[in-house]
């Protein structure tokens, strides 16, 4: 299967853990891990695992960059799924060079698309590119 096949199986992980102390649960994670072991290549399984314990890692730093750019919102206020997604992909963006960072935010879209409301997916893509934006001008 795919990357994104991956992505999905990351993002589902990540929203666990805004339940569970912003940790992810081992018990849970179990379903999730298994089904994706069955799917996926081994370095497709390998992303799932490195991108959400560096999301776990770093979370601090991934939400300020989401508190920055939310412009009225606290994280506590945003879905629990758009939340997750945004977590991910800034993860992305942050921490994988091997991963271009329009595909990072074209692949949120997608799952925004897929999993939340018919405006999540132009609000996660603004999001993301002052995120993008803000990296670029650093760099």
């Amino acid at each position: 299967m795919s990357r994104r096949t991956a992505r999905e199986a990351s993002m589902k992980l990540v929203f666990q853990m805004a339940f569970n102390d912003d940790h992810v649960d081992e018990v849970g994670a179990e379903d999730i891990l298994a089904q994706a072991k069955e799917e996926l290549n081994y370095n497709n399984y390998q992303y799932i695992e490195t991108v959400v314990s560096r999301t776990e890692s770093n979370l601090q730093k991934i939400d300020e960059y989401i508190e920055k750019f939310s412009e009225n919102w606290k994280i506590d206020r945003l879905s629990k799924v758009d939340l997750s997604i945004l977590r991910l992909a800034i993860s992305e963006i942050l921490f994988f060079d091997d991963i271009p960072t329009r595909v990072s935010i074209n692949e949120a879209v997608e799952l925004a698309k897929k999993f939340s409301t018919d405006k999540a997916s132009g609000y996660i893509n603004g999001i993301l590119d002052q995120v993008a934006n803000q990296l670029n001008k650093a760099r």
